[in-house]
């Protein structure tokens, strides 16, 4: 099969296709044709060597993929023929998702949302699961206050949105240019990001919120803004910088490798307009490493996807 794989670590140009052996589903498991791929910053450090060990060479990065279900193995809820998205670990045992073919257990996988591409479901799995493992470790109550930095980009925007589902009062960060984008996501108040976002936030809400969720990676910028007894969720192993009274939390998507019912949640809320799926641009797969340029570019809205 073909995979867009990595044998040294490096800029966007180390990305190079490669062919490997074909996968086949074992028991419990599925394979998917790969029609899409989504590319996020994870995949960035990943081939950069910047995130968990990977098997290789050649190292094959990716936590989203997108395609039609081509073999079942037995326990399988799926059938042939199925539209779906998985998330993909790829310092797993079955790897990244930038390949033609993945194989998966079927818990990682979900249907995917009613009226969606392939290409937008896509852009759903690691950044929904991530915004879900983010609320449920804060369990807030409806008509909390929580704040999220970061609220443009694609984990940003989802997190907003199920906070609202959710019944939270949302305070959002954003540039100028998009104000309107994050107060279409629902955000109760949106005030200018920055480094000095913590003050903004606490004039929004002078007491304090009762949590940050930390997309932008902010980290002690933002750590103020957080009431006493309140609580502060990070990302890429951030644990905290000591503040005192704030529970500091950390989120790791790969926890939810086997969140099935989660994911089916997340293609529900899809289904129903509750979430937004924001493609920023589609590009063959072989052409990987512009997709990769043009993300830590920055800017982008959405996901660059890359199909198969």
């Amino acid at each position: 099969m073909r995979v867009i794989g990595v044998n040294e670590f490096g800029g966007p140009d180390v990305l190079q296709i490669v062919e490997k052996p074909e996968p086949h589903a074992g028991p419990g498991e599925v394979r998917i044709a790969v029609t899409a791929v989504a590319v996020s910053p994870t995949d960035t450090m990943s081939r950069a060597g910047q995130g968990a060990p990977m098997a290789g060479p050649p190292y094959v990065v990716g936590m989203d993929a997108a395609g039609v279900v081509d073999e079942v193995g037995e326990g399988s809820p799926f059938a042939v023929g199925d539209e779906v998205m998985a998330i993909t670990i790829p310092a797993g045992e079955h790897g990244g998702a930038y390949a033609s073919f993945v194989v998966g257990p079927w818990q990682s996988m979900s249907r995917i949302p009613t009226g969606s591409s392939l290409e937008e479901a896509s852009t759903l799995p690691m950044n929904g699961l991530t915004a879900v493992q983010a609320l449920e470790k804060l369990a807030l109550p409806a008509g909390a206050t929580i704040a999220v930095t970061g609220a443009a980009g694609a984990l940003g925007g989802y997190v907003v949105q199920l906070a609202k589902a959710a019944g939270l009062t949302v305070i959002a960060d954003s540039s100028p240019s998009d104000e309107a984008l994050v107060a279409g996501f629902g955000a109760d108040v949106v005030v200018g990001r920055g480094d000095d976002v913590a003050t903004r936030i606490l004039q929004a809400a002078p007491e304090g919120v009762d949590a940050v969720v930390d997309t932008a990676l902010q980290m002690s910028q933002v750590t103020s803004a957080v009431k006493p007894g309140g609580a502060f969720v990070s990302f890429r192993g951030w644990e905290g910088d000591g503040t005192p009274g704030v529970r500091f939390l950390t989120v790791r998507v790969a926890e939810e490798y086997r969140s099935h019912e989660k994911l089916d949640a997340l293609r529900q809320a899809a289904s129903d307009g509750v979430v937004t799926l924001r493609v920023a641009g589609v590009l063959p797969a072989a052409e990987a490493a512009e997709a990769h340029r043009r993300l830590e570019a920055g800017g982008s809205r959405g996901r660059f996807v890359l199909t198969f």
